[in-house]
């Protein structure tokens, strides 16, 4: 299983930029995927998440939203009203078993990453 992120780059505050993250290989829509983001000199975050439902980490809920077109296999980050808060590395990443994850997975159990995409928000 490979992911590609794409879909990063610069951007002033308040504006938009939407991330994807093709996936080829053995993920289907029934294996849960996430987006996580680090932040230089900071610890790797769980930004959003996709499984039986949707998960969002309360510093983006409202403002980004995560989908995916299981057609082609591509997971989607809808990021808007970015803040410069919001620049860091982007990475997504899947997991290998089907069904929904727990929060146990999405935090320390994720299979498959990307080599991520970066964002940078400007004041």
């Amino acid at each position: 299983v490979q992911l590609m992120e794409s879909g990063g780059g610069l951007v002033q505050a308040g504006g938009s930029l939407r991330l994807s993250c093709a996936a080829s290989g053995s993920i289907f829509s029934t294996n849960a995927m996430a987006w996580y983001r680090q932040a230089p000199g900071k610890e790797r975050e769980l930004v959003a998440a996709i499984s039986a439902g949707t998960y969002y980490a309360d510093s983006v809920k409202g403002r980004f939203t995560i989908s995916r077109d299981n057609a082609k296999n591509t997971l989607h980050l809808q990021m808007n009203s970015l803040k410069p808060e919001d620049t860091a590395m982007y990475y997504c990443a899947a997991l290998k078993s089907e069904g929904a994850a727990t929060m146990e997975d999405l935090l320390y159990g994720m299979d498959y990453w990307g080599k991520g995409t970066l964002v940078t928000v400007s004041s």
